[in-house]
């Protein structure tokens, strides 16, 4: 079972007030490169894998989906999440992701953000993801990515020009990483690149598009402090189907 962080009370009450989620999906700055890499929902059903606070989920119907299904290991996400949904064609369920079971080729499209880095078996996710989307269903998902979450203590650090940089350290070295976020010994998995591509085509996926977020000029020019996100990648977002 994939650790539950997120109904630890500190943890929960530091990640409440964070801007995508005070915001919704307007505070994640990543949000338009995501939403490029969604196929269109209308008549579709939809699979919200973490679902969290439900933003997600709701846009999805907002865009025409038939009905969506919004899973997440912990109690504090899915109460608020039903707390803010007033949609009979929403459904929220806990569920570990570690053990995740779906009917065969019932959705269209499976979707997660900031989640899969959570999981601990990878391979076992893919290959339910897979049986349970229907004949050349979508996968759309971000992950922290493996350069953001390999060192052993992923925070900034200057270089001998007193530049900021961004450690990357043990990067082959896959498994447990351990850092404070909020609450101390939050639990991550940290997959190579190679390691996360090569997982879906042998889970039997197909790759449309990879992107590694960076902001754009705009967005820093609204946000200055998002500058920062050039100097490495934070996110990989890939977008994929059953093949």
């Amino acid at each position: 079972m994939a650790q539950n962080i997120y109904d630890d009370p500190d943890f929960f009450a530091g990640y409440s007030q964070l801007p995508r989620q005070v915001q919704g999906l307007d505070g994640a700055p990543e949000w338009p490169a995501i939403r490029a890499l969604l196929p269109d929902v209308a008549g579709k059903s939809v699979a919200d894998l973490g679902c969290g606070f439900g933003w997600a989920s709701r846009w999805f119907r907002e865009q025409g989906a038939e009905t969506v299904l919004g899973l997440d290991l912990s109690r504090n996400m899915i109460d608020r999440a039903r707390a803010d949904t007033d949609d009979a064609a929403i459904t929220y369920r806990i569920v570990d992701l570690d053990a995740l079971d779906l009917p065969d080729a019932e959705f269209d499209l499976i979707f997660s953000v900031l989640t899969f880095h959570y999981v601990q078996d990878f391979g076992r996710l893919m290959q339910a993801i897979h049986r349970a989307l229907s004949p050349c269903g979508d996968l759309v998902f971000t992950i922290e990515h493996p350069i953001f979450m390999a060192a052993t203590h992923p925070q900034w650090i200057k270089d001998e020009d007193g530049r900021k940089t961004w450690p990357v350290n043990g990067y082959s070295m896959e498994g447990e990483r351990r850092t404070d976020w909020f609450a101390e010994g939050v639990l991550k998995q940290h997959r190579t690149l190679a390691t996360t591509i090569n997982t879906l085509i042998g889970a039997g996926f197909a790759l449309r598009r990879i992107e590694e977020f960076s902001p754009t000029s705009d967005q820093i020019a609204a946000m200055p402090e998002l500058a920062e996100e050039m100097e490495r990648p934070m996110m990989l977002m890939v977008s994929a189907y059953k093949s």
